[in-house]
């Protein structure tokens, strides 16, 4: 079957291929970089356990080092699930949403004709380009000349100049003996109303190639010299080749430089583009004219998961940025999301660049702010909440926008961020030197020898405890991982049998993260593993190990049974993760109920929550006492470690 040109490349953008491969493979998570769209895992194809299998999102490839099986997402179908080509195009297309088009018979040879059209494109790149360096267009290089571009940069984006006068790219280009069908249907020139020859869409302008993620030219977009031209800015028209609302200014170049680690900027035009991408900020691009599409926005995420939008900081780029805001919403997934800089109020990012240099421009992308803060800014600036009337108004809003979010995760997130932005703005904390209270919380009277108003210090023992570890995560969930690491340290050879727990646990105390890394890697080098652990992670492994509760327990002292041993982590295991678990189903029932929550339900939840954990330990203790019934213990135990209960099941 003959499939339309486009086709393949659009299925292609609406595919992520580590999704596919996903359902296959296992991912590395010591060494992929899901933000970044790198990942790796154990090849599919060939017998190994080593993580050689390469995926690279961005560019929607993979690679093994092994076998060096290579390919995209049709491929991999075709290799892994023994399916045709079509089967594969077939299965990607469903998932995608894309349906399959009929057998067209004319396929090839419109194919045929857009490469014919894209030849005709560079022809007249290539006379634009000479005519810039013509007399008539000295005006158009004093102009660039005052907008710093050099001509290292006019080369660089091939800009040219299209001088005044109805036929002259339309003669150039007859004169080569391209056909009139070719250079009407390229958008270069437009047929005659009044019975005469076409005469060229762009005159007296300075005139911009947009290539596509291939490297063709698809389209021009021409500046207008005559500052009397109602069109400041005007595109080719959408042809075969062009269709504005899929497609991005300088895609090519920005996909190489976003691969390689840049942030990805999305501006508003051309010179914006040009200016951060002489500046050094390479992954640059520009929507064609309009506000960003959500095709557009799909292939932007393709370049990466985080793109940073420019918006001028007046009244104008904010209204913008909300318009992208509610275009984005329905279409967030953990690991896409959008941020804005807001530039100097009056100032595009060519502006800033000129005016005051890279640096400036470097500290505006530091403070670029999360898309939670444009919707927040949107439904509340300029506005008073005095009444609760008011305040009413901007709970529906808000949750109306909130409910738009199809992910649920994402949406409870953004839930806990409004709550808290709207406890700060409806109960703001007292400002520093206010009067204070003549007693402490609660209206209770300071302890004897306290004067009523000064903070009580911490003693030194309080200030080395765990709760002061653990540094705002959950003092039970700190200590347990504590405790997890620190038997795994002691023990490597009982660490060894837990390692798959081990690498996919969630660790959340400061440091933990980074030990445990250290400890898996330790656990397949030469060197011994406090030795490993005392040169990469010596801090939070002293930090770790001086934790009175961590110090005095049975399991972290040296020479103790390999079997009891084992079985105390795996109950640190399970409870840490039944412990999760019960959070998790919170978080599902505040998402039910809209993602904004008072916080008398709240306060609820969180109370059934703690009589469970309450229940559940009373049991425990109950059933299992270490030192009456250990055999009972070790039965229970015994069973969490066959059955993996640690483990996450999926539904």
């Amino acid at each position: 079957m003959s499939l339309p040109p486009g086709f393949l490349d659009e299925l292609r953008t609406r595919t992520t291929l580590s999704h596919v491969v996903g359902r296959k493979v296992t991912w590395d998570q010591r060494k992929s970089n899901q933000a970044k769209g790198d990942l790796w895992a154990p090849c599919p194809f060939h017998q190994e356990k080593s993580a050689s299998f390469h995926v690279d999102d961005r560019k929607g490839y993979y690679y093994c080092f092994g076998c060096h099986a290579k390919g995209d997402a049709i491929s991999f179908l075709k290799e892994a699930e023994n399916m045709s080509f079509m089967e594969a195009v077939e299965t990607l297309a469903r998932e995608a949403g894309m349906p399959i088009p009929a057998a067209d018979p004319k396929a090839a040879a419109r194919a045929d004709r857009r490469t014919e059209l894209a030849g005709v494109m560079e022809e007249a790149v290539r006379h634009y380009r000479l005519q810039l360096k013509t007399g008539a267009a000295a005006a158009a290089r004093e102009y660039l000349a005052g907008r710093k571009l050099t001509e290292a940069a006019r080369d660089r984006f091939e800009i040219g100049f299209a001088p005044e006068g109805w036929q002259g790219l339309w003669d150039h280009l007859w004169g080569k003996g391209i056909a009139e069908d070719l250079i009407l249907d390229a958008g270069l020139a437009k047929p005659s109303t009044k019975g005469k020859a076409p005469y060229d869409v762009f005159r007296n302008r300075i005139m911009f190639p947009i290539r596509d993620v291939r490297g063709r030219c698809i389209a021009f977009g021409g500046r207008a010299m005559d500052p009397g031209n109602s069109a400041k800015y005007l595109n080719s028209p959408e042809t075969e080749l062009f269709d504005k609302g899929r497609n991005l200014y300088n895609i090519g170049p920005a996909r190489e430089a976003a691969g390689k680690g840049q942030p990805l900027l999305v501006a508003e035009g051309y010179m914006d583009v040009i200016a951060l991408a002489m500046a050094g900020f390479e992954a640059a691009v520009a929507p064609l004219g309009t506000a960003v599409t959500e095709e557009q926005l799909r292939l932007i995420w393709k370049l990466h998961p985080e793109p940073l939008i420019m918006l001028d900081g007046d009244t104008a780029g904010i209204r913008a940025a909300t318009r992208l805001v509610d275009l984005a919403l329905p279409m967030l997934e953990a690991g896409k999301a959008l941020r804005f800089v807001i530039l100097p109020e009056g100032m595009d990012p060519d502006d800033l660049i000129r005016a005051r240099g890279r640096a400036a421009m470097e500290e505006a992308i530091a403070g670029a702010v999360p898309m939670v803060s444009l919707l927040w800014r949107r439904e509340t600036d300029g506005r008073i909440f005095d009444s609760p009337e008011r305040k009413a108004a901007l709970d529906k809003a808000l949750r109306e926008a909130i409910r738009r979010i199809a992910d649920p995760s994402i949406r409870a997130h953004y839930g806990e961020e409004v709550n808290r932005l709207r406890r700060a703005l409806f109960d703001p904390v007292p400002p520093a030197g206010a009067p204070r209270a003549p007693y402490g919380r609660g209206g209770r009277a300071p302890k004897r020898g306290v004067a009523p108003g000064l903070p009580i210090l911490p003693l030194p023992a309080t200030r080395s405890s765990f709760l002061a570890a653990a540094q705002g995560v959950d003092a039970e969930e700190y200590l347990r991982e504590a405790m997890i690491l620190a038997i795994a340290i002691r023990h490597p050879d009982c660490a060894q049998k837990f390692e798959s727990a081990l690498e996919r646990l969630d660790l959340r105390g400061a440091g933990h993260a980074r030990l445990r890394d250290a400890l898996l890697s330790a656990l397949h080098g030469k060197t011994a593993v406090a030795e490993h652990l005392g040169t990469v992670a010596g801090p939070e492994l002293e930090k770790l190990m001086t934790l009175a509760h961590v110090r005095i327990a049975p399991p972290v002292r040296t020479g103790a049974d390999p079997e009891f041993v084992s079985l105390c982590l795996a109950e640190e295991l399970a409870k840490l993760e039944a412990r999760r678990g019960a959070e998790a189903e919170i978080a599902e029932a505040e998402e039910d109920l809209g993602g904004l929550v008072d916080e008398g339900l709240t306060w609820r939840l969180s109370q059934a929550a703690e009589a469970r954990h309450r229940a559940a330990r009373s049991k425990l203790e109950d059933n299992s006492d270490m030192g009456e019934d250990r055999d009972a213990l070790s039965a229970e135990l015994q069973r969490l470690i066959d059955t993996a209960a640690w483990e996450k099941k999926k539904p």
